[in-house]
């Protein structure tokens, strides 16, 4: 029997457990398909800090999500068996020790054969978790929609911030750096070439111009062609859209991607050996109205949607 969210007419909407779609909680992974993992930080910021808010807002307004995918049909909880594992640790005094804690924490997790589903948190957190999905899955292919590219060399002299993920992620050999992709990159920068340096390491760079007013169809089929089967880890910057529909982040960028283009880019991976998700940056001090964890959780349900093992129903 698998577990199942916990319905609205079961229990009213504004009430029920604190967790994922209103799931159960479990002590461990064993047994799991899919684990959701909440790491509430924000000291790898350096703009407005707020996501460490972002896991609890994200698993509340998921409150309103159904398990049956009206569209696509994806009946994940039928096939999947999904439970909330809660939160990471971290040490909100030091950076350095959540990056080890979460590395640590995610090992364990990934002692058993479970997706892990991160609710962020600052974008700091992929790093770390890339480091302990390399461990079991070697180098992988990336996903990363983001308004940023996170490739900085140093934040104010650090090594490790929300800005350099994925360039320490590409020196460490996480990667399959010919089978990534950015997509949505926009703003100023600091230099002509601010996007250029991952261009040359072999990443794809889908900056948001290219796709505006686009159906992002084509470019999904693009990366499941390039991807294949090749393990794939998504990681997805709700700043990626446009601040009209997500102005709950720290460092928002206008002329993103609107939410149906969102949406569709995540169903059209659908066939991806996906081996781990992330939603980062959701900082609700700066959305009241909660509308940017309300997309942010329906985001996070697509990605479940599109798992190996989820078929649909009709």
């Amino acid at each position: 029997m698998y577990n199942q969210p916990m319905g609205g007419n079961e229990m009213p909407r504004f009430g029920g457990p604190g967790t994922f779609m209103r799931l159960p909680v479990a002590d461990t992974a064993e047994g799991l398909d899919v684990g959701f993992i909440g790491i509430p930080m924000d000291i790898g910021t350096s703009w407005r800090s707020g996501t460490r808010f972002g896991p609890k807002q994200i698993r509340a307004e998921s409150n309103m999500l159904r398990p049956y995918n009206m569209w696509t049909k994806a009946a994940p909880f039928e096939h999947l068996q999904c439970a909330d594992l809660g939160d990471v640790a971290i040490n909100t005094f030091d950076l350095k020790d959540t990056v080890r804690r979460i590395t640590a924490y995610y090992d364990d997790v990934l002692q058993h054969d479970v997706i892990p589903m991160t609710l962020g948190g600052d974008h700091t957190l992929s790093l770390p978790v890339l480091r302990a999905i390399a461990k079991k899955h070697g180098p992988v292919a990336l996903v990363h929609v983001d308004a940023h590219a996170d490739i900085n060399e140093h934040m104010f002299g650090e090594d490790i911030a929300h800005g350099t993920p994925f360039r320490r992620a590409h020196e460490e050999g996480l990667l399959q750096d010919d089978k990534v992709f950015q997509i949505g990159l926009r703003g100023t920068g600091y230099a002509a070439d601010d996007f250029d340096e991952a261009r040359r390491w072999g990443f794809t760079v889908v900056q948001a111009e290219e796709i505006w007013h686009k159906s992002l169809s084509p470019l999904a089929k693009r990366i499941r062609e390039k991807i294949g089967d090749t393990p794939c880890y998504i990681t997805y910057d709700i700043d990626s859209l446009d601040p009209a529909y997500a102005p709950g982040t720290g460092t928002p960028e206008i002329c993103g991607l609107t939410p149906p283009q969102a949406v569709e880019l995540i169903r059209g991976l659908k066939g991806l050996n996906i081996v781990g998700t992330d939603l980062v940056e959701v900082s609700p001090p700066y959305d009241p109205s909660g509308n940017t964890a309300l997309v942010a959780a329906n985001l996070i349900y697509e990605m479940l949607c599109i798992l190996p093992g989820v078929s649909a129903k009709y």
